[in-house]
């Protein structure tokens, strides 16, 4: 074989590398999306459909949790909880908010990835409405609060008295204008 030839093939296979590696960063957040799930990882089921009982608090026990946000260096944002602890009963609903401000100059999508500590205790965590379902936009030097509304599980057993749910933001800016550039192509041709 020549040089050339050989030279083909390296570069060849160096693009399609780089295009299956863009597709794989492109769709691991939805991948890991369902993976939670499924699982459970993380506190990501949700509570659906109407024939399920209404939850009974305990009003005997309190469990703490605490929220925590987690500093990546590759994300410019401020990131924090409005309240770092709470005293929860199971079973009682819970609102809180954390507040983002995007202190850039360049409008960002963000994406929170959560993470429960102890990991037995993500099964009990139940996550009701929660930013880290959704991509979270917000303009250059703008401030949002990120709402989430959860509730501890009754079924919670007693040796598990305290959970650290830490969320770590990152920049999905690049892949947010990457989908929107697609579904803009798709309206295109479809209206031809």
């Amino acid at each position: 074989m020549s040089v050339a030839a050989d030279t083909k093939k390296l570069v060849a296979r160096l693009v399609l590398g780089t295009v299956l590696m863009f597709g794989f960063g492109f769709a691991m957040v939805p991948i890991y999306n369902v993976f939670c799930e499924i699982t459970g990882l993380n506190g990501k089921i949700t509570r659906t459909g109407e024939s399920e009982q209404p939850l009974v608090v305990n009003q005997d026990r309190t469990v703490k949790v605490r929220f925590i946000s987690v500093f990546n260096e590759e994300m410019p944002w401020e990131f924090e909880p409005m309240q770092k602890v709470y005293q929860v009963n199971p079973g009682q609903m819970q609102q809180t908010a954390f507040v983002a401000t995007n202190p850039t100059a360049n409008n960002m999508v963000a994406q929170a990835i959560p993470s429960v500590s102890p990991s037995e205790a993500a099964q009990y965590l139940q996550k009701v409405n929660c930013f880290c379902f959704d991509r979270q936009p917000l303009d250059a030097g703008a401030t949002a609060e990120m709402p989430m509304v959860f509730f501890i599980d009754p079924e919670i057993p007693e040796h598990l008295d305290s959970i650290t749910l830490s969320y770590t933001l990152f920049d999905i800016t690049d892949q947010q204008q990457v989908a929107e550039a697609k579904n803009d192509n798709n309206d295109k041709r479809s209206t031809l």
